[in-house]
């Protein structure tokens, strides 16, 4: 089988949240825009997705959510048909409905929760896709009170949820993949190895994104290497480094985050040992190339794309 076969590439929506490829001042503008001309603004991302050489998508939040583009198109079916029109497929969809729960250990809560991830894995299935990347909660800020500490006993808390809501995505044909989101309680070395070990390899994955890892003070190929075997998609992005240890914690945290990504090949990522790792692991499946709000998302999707297959994929092989 052919690398190309064993590697799909696709990107996640969330590239193209950038004003300057909308021609806007702002991301408020920019959800303006998605509101006016609904069927222009969708179209120009399908269409932006298939130029970059890509063939995969996955959705993220509004106005990139799973209820926006039936909204647009009318239905699942039309979505699923615009896309395909296009050569593309859906490859995964982003839920963040954990980091933005707050407390969800809460029974009402939870259950508000797995009602939501019930309704878009049905979306996901009947699109062809079988694979929900959800974000983790997010840590809280160093030093702030009262303290809530990401110890064993509230870890296993979240693991008890995470399996539950695993089993039943399982039962409706998905797979949950928990994604390494930088300040998040799944992003450092030893916060992936707490969750690994207390979630179910059975009904919970995992999603590592480079460049999140990498920010978190982490080593990518390190964290990957020890649960390889949990990898059911991945989020290839680069990144400059790890983050302040006192960088806030709060609604503005992922536009914090924006500065320390980069192009593919500028920043921290061993690109060449993470192609041999995934080689060596025997890894098949998606790779989101992802960047977060890119001024130019078709050009800088492409120019990885080509740098991937140029310098990655004969070693891949």
């Amino acid at each position: 089988m052919a690398s190309e076969d064993r590697l799909r590439f696709g990107v996640d929506l969330v590239t193209f949240f950038h004003p300057g490829f909308w021609g806007v001042a702002d991301h408020d503008a920019i959800k303006a825009y998605a509101q006016t001309e609904p069927r222009r603004f969708w179209d120009k991302i399908l269409d932006g997705v298939a130029a970059s050489g890509v063939t995969g998508v996955e959705l993220t939040f509004s106005p990139f959510n799973w209820q926006d583009a039936i909204k647009i198109y009318g239905s699942v079916e039309s979505f699923a048909a615009e896309l395909s029109s296009r050569g593309l497929t859906l490859a995964s969809g982003f839920f963040a409905e954990l980091e933005a729960a707050g407390d969800f250990t809460e029974a009402g809560a939870q259950s508000a929760i797995i009602d939501k991830a019930k309704r878009y894995a049905d979306f996901l299935k009947a699109c062809g896709s079988d694979i929900m990347v959800i974000g983790a909660p997010l840590r809280q800020t160093l030093g702030a009170t009262p303290v809530r500490f990401f110890d064993f006993e509230q870890a296993r808390k979240i693991a008890d949820f995470l399996n539950r809501l695993g089993a039943v995505l399982y039962g409706r044909g998905v797979r949950l993949a928990l994604h390494t989101e930088a300040h998040s309680i799944f992003a450092g070395g030893r916060d992936v190895d707490l969750m690994m070990l207390l979630t179910d390899p059975a009904y919970v994955h995992m999603c590592p994104d480079t460049a999140h890892i990498i920010l978190a003070g982490s080593d990518p190929l390190q964290v990957v290497d020890r649960h390889h075997e949990r990898v059911i998609i991945a989020h290839w992005k680069d990144g400059l480094g790890p983050m302040p240890s006192d960088t806030p914690i709060d609604a503005h945290i992922h536009d914090r985050h924006r500065p320390y990504f980069c192009g593919f090949g500028l920043g921290r990522v061993d690109w060449p040992g993470w192609a041999r790792l995934l080689r060596d692991r025997g890894y098949q499946g998606w790779a989101i190339l992802e960047l977060d709000a890119a001024p130019d998302p078709v050009g800088d999707i492409a120019n990885g794309l080509r740098l991937v297959k140029q310098a990655l994929l004969p070693i891949y092989r």
